[in-house]
């Protein structure tokens, strides 16, 4: 029996996947050693591999085959647009992509005019926008505090993750509009899902049994 292989994101994302597949009896103990400077985990019993990538890699490790299946947020499946099968919402990570900025920004998005957005996310906000909205703007990439934009004014709005929404009280800003709710998700290589179909469907159901009740 060949090795099923886990990509999962580092951080918050695969503390959270272990402990849900620790409930449906998939342990790896190494993963959850701190010092380990291993890049693969295994797990021989169940003949299943993990390994952690950053959180826009692991669609790619997911779309060609290096990993049969990912755990990665919704942002990130969105952004980055690979190929892949979204099997399941695992319901952690809660949070959602908003189009936020100050509240005299209003206007400006509901008569549509052109104006310029600051964005960790160019391929959600040029959907939304474009798209959704059919509205034009100027999509500005950004790596750091997105906040920051509309305050020196690079930007009249900003399309970011919001969780509890107090960074953006802090800084004078509000959420203007909606653009989707997001959450960890399962996703699976289109070939593992034909080649090892029985396996997957069965790791399906018990995840998916685990979260109902839950």
């Amino acid at each position: 029996m060949r090795y099923l292989t886990f990509a999962l994101t580092k951080g918050r994302l695969a503390k959270k996947t272990m402990e849900l597949l620790s409930e449906i009896g998939i342990s790896c103990e190494e993963i959850l050693d701190k010092d380990s400077r291993k890049l693969i985990f295994v797990n021989e019993e169940l003949k299943l591999k993990f390994f952690l990538a950053k959180g826009p890699d692991v669609p790619t490790y997911v779309e060609y085959g290096a990993a049969d299946i990912g755990v990665v947020g919704k942002d990130t499946i969105l952004e980055e647009g690979r190929k892949v099968h979204e099997v399941c919402d695992l319901r952690f990570g809660k949070c959602r992509m908003c189009v936020c900025g100050p509240e005299s920004a209003k206007e400006l998005l509901k008569h549509r005019e052109l104006i310029r957005v600051a964005t960790k996310y160019p391929n959600i906000a040029k959907d939304y926008f474009y798209n959704k909205k059919h509205q034009t703007v100027e999509i500005i990439k950004l790596n750091g505090s997105i906040e920051l934009a509309p305050l020196v004014g690079l930007s009249e709005v900003i399309v970011d993750i919001v969780e509890t929404g107090s960074t953006l009280k802090e800084n004078g800003l509000m959420v203007l509009e909606d653009v989707c709710p997001l959450s960890a998700r399962m996703i699976v290589n289109p070939v593992s899902m034909r080649m090892e179909n029985e396996r997957i469907k069965e790791l399906l159901t018990k995840l998916r049994t685990i979260l109902q009740e839950g």
